[in-house]
């Protein structure tokens, strides 16, 4: 798999990241450094983390489904592709702020792991196709905490997420569908 299409992957994995960072941000009263820091190292640990343990998951059971890994590799992507959209275009949106600090605490483990569930799909979509998950996966880790940085930073400036978040989770939706589409055609079906 090429570094564009990793890249392509981990960008469009980012971007729930980015909608609930841009909503965290809108809802505290003052940002610090550590605001940044919290929210980036968890989102990018995450989503270092979520594709290691789907790889690891698809390894054990790839010999059972070789003959059909291209096809669940492109149904997982499009899956997770369609969902972004559905969410976008329904106007749901992450309750970041709820409660307190979004970037301390359970509330701060939750949305991590609500932002990576995602990359856990694509980290089985690689072992289905026989693609290493360590390079892919430090490459997603590290462009979530970099567009997570970039989202509290932008949730401070705008102060709502509404038009940036749903623009950022459709973009998401059918960059993660169109690479689905493109595992398709290296496999010669379309």
């Amino acid at each position: 798999m090429s570094f564009f299409a990793i890249l392509a992957i981990a960008l469009a994995l980012a971007m729930d990241a980015f909608a609930v960072s841009v909503s965290a941000a809108a809802t505290l009263p003052v940002i610090t450094w550590r605001h940044y820091f919290r929210l980036s190292f968890h989102f990018g640990l995450f989503q270092f983390l979520m594709p290691v343990i789907g790889w690891f998951l698809g390894v054990s059971v790839h010999s059972y489904i070789e003959a059909w890994d291209h096809w669940i590799a492109f149904g997982l992507l499009s899956l997770v592709g369609v969902n972004m959209l559905r969410e976008a275009w329904s106007g749901e949106e992450e309750e970041a702020g709820a409660g307190g600090d979004p970037s301390r605490g359970l509330q701060l483990i939750m949305l991590a792991v609500a932002t990576s569930i995602d990359a856990l799909a694509v980290g089985l979509s690689f072992a289905m196709i026989n693609v290493s998950v360590w390079w892919p996966a430090a490459v997603i880790g590290i462009v979530c905490a970099a567009v997570t940085a970039a989202g509290v930073k932008l949730g401070r400036m705008l102060g709502s997420t509404s038009l940036s978040g749903n623009r950022a989770a459709i973009l998401g939706g059918l960059v993660l569908i169109g690479i689905g589409v493109k595992i398709l055609h290296e496999h010669g079906v379309l």
